[in-house]
Parts: structure tokens; sequence; C-alpha cells
């Protein structure tokens, strides 16, 4: 993984794992760690464990509720973007998903996931019965990027042969020059405004919307948002 992601990601720049699981390979060994990364997920309970195993392999990344169809940060606001079979099981998405993490990456999207089109008769049997994504490539190329890569996996990528594990690389078409922040900005996934972390939680000066967290994870979907137009005024 660190291999495919090392290219699209500048020195100094931020990173981010959309489904980040129990964060196994948001620790992976980049030649050169990013000033931030970050891992998303649907599950607090994944994020928990993730930062669990962060913390024992030395490696700084923060952890966020929070769902790959509606990614609380703003346009252009991290240089590149992965995936690990986090949008294999939303056939019939595919487009919603690839447009949301083109969206956000600044530079680039790598997508590790089942490619339908290139795997055996099997394995696409298989993959229909699950409702896995098909068509990523052709998607793909109907949006504003550039396809580096399409092709399977090696061995690693054949460890389950009905479940073999591709890579596209997604590269943005006019924003791969900009110069990296080195930050995610953060905005509110029900309203689009500007989030600010206010303690361990979020807040929207704009909309008075606010997102609390749990043990320190922050619960950045829509259905966590709270109409907090108070927030630290009262005491």
């Amino acid at each position: 993984m660190a291999a495919l992601v090392a290219p699209c990601l500048p020195d100094g720049g931020a990173i981010l794992e959309a489904g980040s699981w129990e964060a196994t390979t948001l620790a992976a060994a980049l030649p050169s760690r990013p000033k931030q990364a970050f891992g998303l997920d649907i599950s607090w309970s994944r994020c928990a464990h993730g930062r669990q195993w962060l913390k024992t392999m030395n490696q700084q990344a923060a952890s966020v509720v929070a769902d790959l169809f509606h990614i609380p940060a703003e346009d252009d606001s991290v240089d590149a973007i992965y995936t690990s079979h986090s949008i294999e099981p939303n056939w019939g998405r595919e487009e919603e998903a690839l447009k949301e993490l083109l969206r956000v990456a600044r530079r680039a999207v790598v997508l590790v996931e089942p490619i339908y089109e290139l795997a055996t008769p099997d394995a696409q049997a298989r993959m229909a019965h699950h409702g896995y994504v098909r068509g990523l490539q052709a998607t793909a190329e109907t949006l504003d990027c550039i396809i580096d890569e399409y092709r399977l996996l090696g061995p690693l990528g054949r460890v389950n042969p009905l479940n073999p594990s591709g890579v596209i690389v997604m590269k943005k078409k006019n924003n791969g020059s900009l110069a990296s922040t080195g930050r995610m900005v953060w905005r509110c996934p029900l309203t689009n405004s500007e989030i600010i972390k206010k303690g361990d939680g979020f807040f929207s000066p704009t909309t008075g919307i606010a997102y609390a967290s749990l043990d320190g994870i922050p619960l950045l979907t829509r259905n966590h948002a709270v109409l907090a137009s108070s927030f630290g005024t009262v005491t």
C-alpha cells in the first residue's frame, strides 16, 4: 500500500484513508511521514481499535467516525486519498463514491478494490452475489481525472482468488500542481459549512451545528449533527 500511495504524496503533505477499518494500512511505512494523516470509518469501534493499533506501531494519525459518501472535508483539502476494500460492497453507488473521493483529494485517489472486469467467471459470480462494485474504470473515465494505473495486484492481491484485489490510481487533472498545505480543512457533512475544532468536538460558527466526540474520537456523520447555536457562549 505504501508503494502505491507514496508517489501521490508530496513531502509534508496530508493523507486520508477512506474506510480505515482498524488502521492496519494507515501504519504503512511511507518513505516520508505526511504532515497529517487521517482515517475515517463509519464504525466507532474500528476507529478505537485503529487508534490503539497506531499507538502500538508508533504512528501518528487521527481517526474520525465519518461516511465516505459525505466526507467532512473541504474540496481539494487533502493531497492523497486511498481505499482498501472500502467501497467494495456498494454496487450501484460507484459514481457517487468516486466523485466524493475526487472532490476532497488535491492530487490523487488510489483505489485498492476488487476489480470485477479482471476477475475469473467464478469470482465475478461471487462478486455479483455479494453486491460488490463493478465498472470502476469505466466510471472513473467519465470523471475529471486521469487514470494512471489499472491492474490486478501481485501475489498479495490474490490471497483469495475469488476476490482478487486490483489498483486504480486516479490523478486530478487540474489540481496536481497546487502546493500542499499539509493540513485538512474540515467541513460540516450536513451543511458544507466550515467546522472548527472546539474541545474534543467540532463546531460551525455560521450554522450553529456541533459534532461531539466519543472517548476523543469525533463523530462527523450527518446523523450526529446537533443544533447548538449557543455553544461556547453559555456556561
